[in-house]
């Protein structure tokens, strides 16, 4: 089993940092080349830099009254629930993640998961 991931390409999780504008203040992003490889093929869904795309999430996710005091945390839980929402089949290849019925989608992953208590 470990073999898919040991036997991976080191370069994935090579930390890499990136200066980013956020606001217009500008700070350092730390995250593994994985995790922004991930931020580049989501951004590029709805035409986006990655440095727009992680503004984006920050603004939103302050409007939404999320303490963001770990960031970086945040952003590798958004790249793993893409993936995971692609698996499911709730985000659809090459379309617009700005298009999608958020709310519908988010109803549909919790039903599963109640689903999957009472299993």
């Amino acid at each position: 089993m470990c073999r898919l991931f040991i036997g991976a390409d080191p370069a994935l999780w090579e930390s890499v940092s990136r200066s980013v504008r956020i606001d217009g203040v500008v700070t350092s992003v730390r995250l593994e080349r994985f995790f922004w490889d991930k931020l580049g093929a989501i951004a590029e869904r709805d035409g986006l830099s990655v440095t727009q795309l992680i503004s984006r999430l920050y603004r939103e996710s302050i409007d939404a009254g999320h303490d963001l005091g770990n960031f970086t945390s945040f952003l590798r839980v958004c790249c793993g629930r893409f993936l995971a929402l692609q698996a499911d089949g709730d985000i659809p290849p090459e379309r617009a993640i700005s298009g999608l019925d958020a709310r519908a989608i988010l109803e549909r992953e919790r039903r599963r998961a109640a689903a999957a208590l009472h299993a």
